[in-house]
């Protein structure tokens, strides 16, 4: 006797909300993650079209010791 006396055969609305959850979750990492790198894009864009050359960020390599 697994069904619950509120909910004869239904699914759980409980787990219906879950996914949804997660769904939006993922959503809205996505869509965080295409704005930062669509701003970075932007930016090196906005800089070439001035005119610079030395636009991309210099990464230097990490000093051991």
């Amino acid at each position: 006797m697994s069904e619950t006396p509120g909910n004869p055969g239904g699914p759980d609305p409980r787990r219906a909300a879950l996914v949804g959850l997660v769904v939006v979750a993922v959503l809205v990492c996505v869509s965080y993650y295409l704005v930062v790198a669509l701003r970075a894009k932007g930016r090196l864009e906005d800089c070439l079209a001035s005119g610079r050359t030395n636009c991309a960020p210099i990464e230097a390599p990490a000093r051991a010791g």
